[in-house]
C-alpha cells in the first residue's frame, strides 16, 4: 500500500471527531495512522472491535501512543517519523477553567509546533473552533474568515483556541512547515457523547419544553463525517504542488454543512425523531441570563464543597440564544471541501445510532408518580392540564410584547400603558424588576429542589405529618372542652 513507509498523527485521536478522521484515514490507505490521546491503552468499543479500526491496529496500520500535550518529550515521540500532523486535541469545551485550558491549547499547541519543526513535519492541520470570533454578545450572520478575534470572548475555551490557532498560522512556512486551521461549526453525529445525549437527560427530566429566547435564532451545523473530510481536503491542498499548496496554506477555513437551520429547529428534529417531544416554552434570554449567572455565582461559593459544574452557565445561554452562521466558500475555494453527507442524511444516521435513548426505552417509574400520590390522579390529569394552559398563555404573552415593541396596536399600548401605571401605585417595585425576581426565583427553586429531592421530599412529608398531628391534637382538644360544657 502507498501508506506503508508514511505515517500521519492524530492528536486527541480518541476524541468525537477525532475517530471519524482515524477511520478515514485508515479506509483511504495514504498513511499508517499514529492516535495519540491521554489513555495509558486504546480501550476499543463493541462497535470498533470488529471493525477497520481493530483490523488497522492488528495489520500495524495504526498504532496508538499514550501522550500529554503538555510534555513536549511526548510530543516529539509522537511526531517522530511523521509527515502530517492532524493537531485535534482539545479539553472539554464546558470546563470553565483558564489553567486547564490555556496549559493544553495554548501550552501544548506550541510543544506540537516546536516538535512538527524539530521532526521535520511537512503539514500540520488544526482543528480550530468559529467561538474565536463571537464575543458572546453580538450574533454572527453569514460570517467569514475577514472577521476578527473579538477584544474578550465568551469563554476561556474560545480565548485559548484563538491563541492557539494565532500560533499555528504564524509557523506557516517555518522550516518548510506548512500549516492551517479548520474550523468547524457544531459538530453533531454518531458517538457524539455531548449533544444528543445531554439532549435526552433533559428530555426525561421534564426540561426540553424550554426555548431560551425567541427561538429564530439561526445556527450552522456539521455533520462529524463531513468534519474529517475536511481535514483530508485541507491536507491534500497543502501536499499539492504551486499555487494550491500556496493559497491554502497559513489560513483558517469555516466548515459547516451550508445548510443553515433555526437552532431550535434543529433540536426539535433530534427529539421527535427519538420519540420525544418538541421544545415550546419560550423563556426570554434575559431571564434565563440572570439565572445562570446565580447558578455561576452559586457555584464558586460552594464549588468546593463539592457542588457539580452547572450546565446553566451565562456562556451556553448566550451559545443557545444567538445566531451564529457562517460561509464556508473560502474552503470551497482554497482546500476544494464540499459536503459529503448532507444535513437531513446526518440527522437522520445520527437518531438511528441511539437506539437506547429513545422515549420507549427510558426507565420505567416504579409505582404512581409523586404528583399522583400527593394530588390524586384526578387531580394529576387537571394540572398537566392547567400547565398546558400555562405554557400557552406564557406564548401568547410573548407574542403580545412583541406586537407592544412594534408598535402596531396602539389601543392595546394604552391598555398596558394604564394597567402598568395602576400596578406602579400598588407597589414599591417596577413590574419588570418584580417580574424578573419572580420568574428567576422560581426557576432557581426548580433547580434546586433538583439537586437535593430526596431531602426536600423528606421535609415535606416530615411537616405534613407533623401537621396531622397537630390537627387531630387542636380536634381532640377542641371536642373535650365541648363535653366539659
Amino acid at each position: 500500500m502507498a501508506g506503508d513507509d508514511r505515517w500521519c498523527v492524530v492528536t486527541g485521536g480518541r476524541g468525537f471527531a477525532a475517530r471519524h478522521l482515524v477511520l478515514m484515514l485508515i479506509r483511504q490507505g495514504i498513511y499508517r495512522v499514529r492516535i495519540a490521546d491521554l489513555g495509558p491503552t486504546i480501550d476499543l468499543e463493541p462497535s470498533e472491535s470488529a471493525g477497520v479500526l481493530a483490523d488497522a491496529l492488528n495489520s500495524a496500520r495504526a498504532e496508538y501512543i499514550s501522550i500529554d500535550l503538555r510534555r513536549k518529550d511526548q510530543v516529539l515521540q509522537a511526531c517522530q517519523g511523521a509527515e502530517v500532523v492532524f493537531h485535534m486535541a482539545a479539553p472539554n469545551s464546558s470546563i470553565n477553567n483558564f489553567q486547564l485550558h490555556h496549559s493544553v491549547n495554548v501550552e501544548g499547541t506550541k510543544n506540537v509546533i516546536d516538535a512538527c519543526v524539530e521532526q521535520k513535519v511537512k503539514r500540520l492541520i488544526y482543528t480550530s473552533s468559529p467561538s474565536v470570533v463571537f464575543d458572546g454578545v453580538h450574533s454572527i450572520v453569514d460570517g467569514d474568515e475577514s472577521l476578527p478575534y473579538p477584544p474578550t470572548h465568551n469563554d476561556t475555551y474560545s480565548a485559548t483556541k484563538a491563541q492557539g490557532e494565532e500560533l499555528v498560522i504564524k509557523a506557516n512556512g517555518v522550516k518548510g512547515l506548512l500549516t492551517c486551521c479548520i474550523r468547524p461549526s457544531s459538530i453533531f453525529g454518531p458517538g457524539d457523547r455531548l449533544l444528543v445525549p445531554s439532549l435526552v437527560v433533559a428530555a426525561r427530566a421534564g426540561k426540553s419544553k424550554f426555548i431560551i429566547g425567541d427561538g429564530n435564532n439561526i445556527y450552522d451545523f456539521t455533520y462529524v463525517e463531513n468534519v474529517a473530510h475536511a481535514h483530508i481536503c485541507a491536507e491534500r491542498a497543502l501536499a499539492s504542488e504551486g499555487t494550491v499548496a500556496e493559497k491554502a496554506a497559513g489560513q483558517a477555513y469555516f466548515i459547516t454543512n451550508m445548510e443553515p437551520i433555526k437552532f431550535w429547529e434543529f433540536m426539535s428534529l433530534i427529539l421527535e425523531g427519538l420519540g420525544y417531544e418538541r421544545p415550546r416554552i419560550k423563556i426570554p434570554a434575559a431571564v434565563m441570563m440572570l439565572i445562570a449567572h446565580v447558578v455561576e455565582w452559586t457555584y464558586k461559593l460552594l464549588g468546593p464543597y463539592g457542588m457539580k459544574v452547572p450546565q446553566l452557565t451565562p456562556s451556553r445561554i448566550r451559545l443557545l440564544s444567538c445566531t451564529r452562521s457562517f460561509k464556508s466558500s473560502k474552503a470551497q475555494d482554497r482546500i476544494g471541501y464540499t459536503t459529503i453527507i448532507s444535513l437531513q442524511e446526518g440527522l437522520k444516521r445520527t437518531i438511528e445510532s441511539y437506539p437506547h435513548l429513545r422515549a420507549e426505552h427510558r426507565p420505567k417509574r416504579e409505582g404512581p408518580s409523586k404528583a399522583s400520590v400527593y394530588l390524586g390522579s384526578g387531580k394529576e390529569e387537571m394540572s398537566q392540564q392547567i400547565a398546558g394552559s400555562m405554557a400557552s398563555s406564557w406564548n401568547i404573552s410573548v407574542k403580545t410584547l412583541k406586537s407592544l415593541g412594534k408598535g402596531n396596536d396602539w389601543i392595546l399600548f394604552l391598555k398596558v400603558a394604564l394597567s402598568l401605571l395602576g400596578l406602579s401605585f400598588l407597589g414599591g417595585i417596577s413590574l419588570q424588576n418584580s417580574f424578573i425576581i419572580g420568574v428567576s426565583t422560581a426557576f432557581l427553586a426548580f433547580y434546586v429542589y433538583e439537586k437535593h429531592e430526596e431531602k426536600f421530599d423528606a421535609m415535606v412529608l416530615e411537616a405534613f405529618s407533623h401537621g396531622c398531628k397537630l390537627k387531630s391534637e387542636v380536634v381532640r382538644k377542641f371536642s373535650t372542652s365541648k363535653k366539659i360544657d
